[in-house]
Parts: C-alpha cells; structure tokens; sequence
C-alpha cells in the first residue's frame, strides 16, 4: 500500500507568512493547509494522515508551544519545524527537547525552507508507516483472551514456559498453545520480532499516559 504524500500544516497568525509559504511549496508540487491560529489547527488535525507540521512560535491565545504539548499529550508523530522572528537560544533548545526537527528564524531562506520540508515530509512518511503498524499491532493486543495475555506478559519478561506454567498453574503444554495462538493474532514472524514489537507499543502506551 503506497502512503499519500504527507501534507504541510502550516499555522502562523502572520497571513502573508502564510500565504507565501504555501505558495513557496505549491511551486514544487506540495500540497499545504494554512491556519490563523492553534484551534482552527487542532480541530482540524487528522492522526490518519501523514503530515509535518511548520509552526510559529508567538501566536495570540495559544502558542506554538501550547501547541506542541497538546500534540505530545495526543500520542501525535508529525514532524514539527517551528518557525519565529524573535527566536533565540532557549527558545529553539526548548522546541527541540520537546521533539520538534528544526527551528527557523523569520525572514528565512526559500531554498533552506524547502529542504527542511523535505526531510520532514520523509520522516513524516516513515513515522506515519511505524505509527499505523503501532496501531494495528495495537488493536491485536485487543483482541487476545485474559490468559493470553498473561501468558504474553510472562514471554515478554523472559520467562519459559515451564516457569509461565508453574506461575500460572497451567501446564506447559497449554503454554505452549497459548503462544502459538498469541504468535498467530500478532502475526508475528518469530518470538524475538513479536517481543521487540510488543515492547514498543507498551512502551508509547506508558509514555502518553505519564505525559
């Protein structure tokens, strides 16, 4: 299945940034949506398509920050390029700590601008493909009875299964098909893939539930 290609948020109170940005990337073929401000964005924000985001810093009411955390707080992998005409050090360290790819001083450069959203529109498109496999292995978790589950767990600590089987008072032999029937929801290829896969989402869930 071929992805769409990602598109560009662009959200900056500055109409005329605006609309020269799109412009800009419309002149090479991207496509672009524009928002005055961080509502409008978030409400119009689709997780089911791959996208990267250009973000002004300084905006009335909510600001790219705000935005961002919010972002954060959805579990959300767009690549983010903030953009400011009062940007200094912490500033852009902060955007940074907090996950974005770049930070970009107003006036920028046309060509420089166009190489960011570039990259950003690859790694939009590669973090889109790990977040829709995130999501499917997700909605497979669901789908395992309570004993799986507790099997999959004791897989996942490295446990075998004779030790499962005494923890859970179930012979070894019923283990055994416990993971064979865990390994054929997940669809997993070998044990090794089915634990590092399970981990990473875990891993995701614990951290958007902590953030």
């Amino acid at each position: 299945m071929t992805l769409p290609a990602p598109v560009i948020y662009i959200v900056d109170d500055d109409n005329g940034m605006r609309t020269s940005l799109a412009w800009l990337l419309e002149s090479v073929g991207v496509k672009s949506e524009g928002f005055a401000n961080a509502a409008e964005f978030l409400r119009a924000f689709d997780p089911d398509v791959p996208a990267c985001l250009v973000l002004d810093v300084r905006m009335p009411e909510t600001s790219g920050f705000d935005v961002q955390a919010e972002l954060n707080r959805r579990g959300a992998t767009l690549p983010i390029i903030f953009v400011s005409g009062h940007g200094d050090i912490p500033m852009s360290v902060r955007a940074l700590q907090n996950g974005a790819i770049d930070f970009v001083e107003k006036p920028y450069n046309s060509q420089q601008m166009l190489d960011r959203v570039q990259r950003a529109m690859k790694l939009a498109t590669q973090r889109h493909a790990a977040d829709q496999k995130r999501r499917d292995l997700r909605k497979r978790l669901e789908s395992l009875t309570g004993r799986e589950r507790e099997v999959l767990r004791g897989v996942i600590d490295g446990k075998g299964s004779k030790r499962i089987a005494s923890e859970l008072d179930i012979s070894v032999k019923t283990v055994d098909v416990h993971r064979a029937s865990i390994k054929d929801k997940l669809g997993a290829a070998s044990i090794a893939t089915l634990v590092r896969d399970v981990m990473a989402v875990w891993d995701q869930d614990a951290q958007t539930h902590t953030s």
